[in-house]
């Protein structure tokens, strides 16, 4: 993978990548001398920062989300595929390209035209300098006519090769919305998985400060500890009880925007996706590979390759304007005054005209196009520039996001264990007397919070893991979708 430049001094050290080579050739192979304009120079890097952590090649099946191991969230994806409008829409717009695709195709074939009738005419006998009777003539006529653009200089080649690039470049970004509704699935299921793991432990919670509040009021009662501790263990409790509705409400809002992301009503997943069930395994080998070959499948990429490709051939169509245009137009046919002799051989008809036209002044009109066209092209060439720039500045981040979530993982594991240790300890020593309820209470706070934070961090992870797939393009290859 490769940034572009216009900078012609570089030009000796430019690759092209094939898929604009081949579009570029085909523009610019009769007539249209597009060298220097978009010249390949710096490549991308030739591993990632984090390579070590990443070193498998890439996957014949890279539906990634097979191996999160959640059927589930496979069926969700499935649906997804098959019933979001983005897709449809996407879907229906390869149809129009293709069908673009057609018709400039058609140009390469003659244009033909049946055509028959009567025709009845009157002509003046006053006309001339002496003054004669008026003529009438009737006749009946049938014939085929026949205009045809003969391709010489390759314009409608040219054409051709433009749709065409579209054409590929619908189908890439079909490509793209299908990676996005996967990873879009996936994210909101993983959202929705972090909400319910959180609900779980503020109901644990719930139970256990319960069982806590119980034993302050026991000991009050018995005189061994003051309504302070009571209130203390209370409002612990009524906070934890306090989360509860806005963690439902997520709970809520997330599922229905996975119904929308599956292109159904809510009711209609709410059954499935109500009861709890744990995030997915976050901890995966990420099969990174080589990263040109993986940035190279990358839509967005694909998409953008293809429109500079057109860019391409609208600029060797603007130059082709210059030259002049060779056509071939005739007719064939049958005329007579009465209808029993159409087909009569003197009834015969037909004429040839081939014709080279050529326009010599128009205004300047065709060099504001081609230089339109030109800078159209730069344009797509800085595009591509950014769109590669960009994939691998999105790629290097949901590394360096996922290994640092991972790591933060480990360390909030700990972190859990000692708490739920603290909590037993000081609840032991409070029962003894032997220490305040303000180091319960703290035990408390303290194992919710982290507990809050290892479920999200896990979420993250998994979130980090998704974007790392989408951003290497994977789950759907423009080049195997068979449209």
């Amino acid at each position: 993978m490769y940034l572009l430049s216009r900078n012609k001094s570089r030009h000796a050290r430019g690759i092209l990548p094939a898929c604009i080579l081949l579009a570029a050739v085909s523009a610019t192979a009769r007539g249209a001398n597009l060298s220097g304009e978009a010249v390949l120079t710096d490549s991308i890097p030739s591993h990632w920062t984090y390579d070590e952590h990443f070193n498998q090649t890439i996957p014949t099946d890279d539906n990634w989300w097979h191996r999160l191991g959640d059927p589930l969230l496979d069926t969700l994806i499935a649906r997804g595929i098959e019933g979001n409008p983005d897709v449809v829409i996407a879907s229906k717009r390869i149809a129009m390209a293709k069908e673009a695709l057609n018709a400039a195709r058609s140009g390469y074939y003659p244009t033909l035209g049946l055509q028959g009738g009567w025709t009845k005419s009157r002509t003046s006998g006053a006309m001339g300098r002496e003054t004669m009777a008026a003529t009438t003539d009737d006749y009946f006529s049938l014939g085929i006519n026949m205009s045809w653009e003969i391709d010489v200089f390759g314009k409608i080649h040219a054409k051709s090769s433009q749709q065409k690039a579209l054409y590929n470049a619908t189908r890439a970004e079909y490509a793209a919305t299908m990676v996005a509704l996967c990873a879009n699935i996936a994210k909101a299921y993983v959202n929705l998985r972090v909400w319910q793991g959180e609900w779980q432990v503020a109901t644990e919670h719930i139970a256990s400060q319960e069982k806590i509040l119980k034993i302050t009021e026991a000991r009050h009662e018995a005189g061994l500890a003051s309504m302070l501790d009571v209130t203390q263990a209370r409002i612990v409790y009524y906070s934890t009880q306090a989360s509860m509705p806005m963690l439902e409400t997520s709970i809520r809002t997330t599922i229905n925007s996975l119904a929308l992301l599956l292109g159904v009503y809510p009711r209609e997943v709410t059954a499935m996706l109500e009861p709890p069930r744990p995030l997915p395994d976050h901890r995966q080998l990420v099969p990174v590979g080589v990263p040109a070959e993986l940035l190279r499948r990358r839509p967005d990429i694909v998409e953008a390759e293809y429109e500079l490709a057109s860019y391409a051939a609208a600029l060797g169509i603007a130059k082709r304007d210059f030259l002049p245009t060779l056509s071939l137009n005739g007719s064939i046919g049958t005329a007579a005054h009465r209808a029993g002799d159409l087909f009569s051989h003197e009834s015969l008809t037909y004429s040839i005209a081939p014709t080279l036209t050529w326009t010599i002044f128009d205004g300047l009109s065709r060099r504001a196009n081609a230089v339109s066209a030109r800078q159209q092209m730069e344009i797509g060439i800085e595009s591509y520039n950014n769109t590669v720039m960009t994939a691998v500045e999105e790629v290097d981040n949901a590394i360096a996001t996922y290994t640092g979530t991972l790591r933060n993982l480990d360390i909030l594991d700990d972190v859990v264990e000692q708490s739920r240790k603290s909590l037993d300890l000081s609840l032991d020593l409070y029962k003894r007397g032997l220490s305040p309820f303000n180091n319960v209470v703290t035990a408390q706070m303290n194992l919710l919070e982290y507990q809050n934070s290892a479920v999200t961090a896990g979420g993250r992870a998994l979130t980090a893991l998704i974007t790392l797939y989408e951003a290497l393009g994977g789950g759907w290859d423009a080049a195997d979708m068979g449209l």
